[in-house]
């Protein structure tokens, strides 16, 4: 019986420490540039020590790129890619001689819309990111998003 609750114990402390809490927080706007055109901007706030990779990276990069999805909406059209405001620091990482470009504290992804007509609708998504500091990275992971338009 001791060893069944000792076991149980072992699992239950691995399944606690790999539930960390996330070091990026997210924060999805819209910002209305004119009658139907809209600056969209998801920002990832980073906690100290932590970054987040670009979604260009230099080739032979190992870094996980920063990704962003769009459901299809017939209302919505994009224009141009999704852009990245913020301080990019080019990263080389010695052990593994590869370079990475990444954000710390952070970073704001850009994505100008504009509405077909005058309705109200929505831009979704996804962000799929990986992030990490100097000892590891954690697996990457998925933020939906779901902003109001019009």
């Amino acid at each position: 019986m001791k060893s069944i609750v000792l076991a149980l114990v072992a699992v239950l402390s691995l399944a606690t420490a790999r539930a960390q809490v996330d070091p990026a927080s997210w924060k999805f706007t819209a910002k209305k540039i004119s009658e139907k055109v809209y600056e969209v901007q998801m920002v990832a706030t980073l906690k100290n020590g932590w970054h987040l990779y670009s979604q260009t990276q230099p080739k032979g990069a190992i870094a996980y790129p920063t990704k962003v999805g769009f459901t299809n909406n017939p209302l919505v059209v994009r224009s141009g890619n999704v852009k990245e405001l913020g301080k990019m620091e080019k990263y080389h990482d010695v052990s593994t001689n590869s370079t990475a470009h990444q954000y710390a504290n952070t970073v704001t992804f850009v994505q100008k819309v504009t509405l077909k007509a005058a309705a109200k609708t929505a831009l979704s998504g996804t962000v799929e990111y990986q992030t990490c500091d100097d000892k590891q990275c954690l697996p990457p992971k998925t933020v939906r998003f779901n902003i109001p338009l019009g």
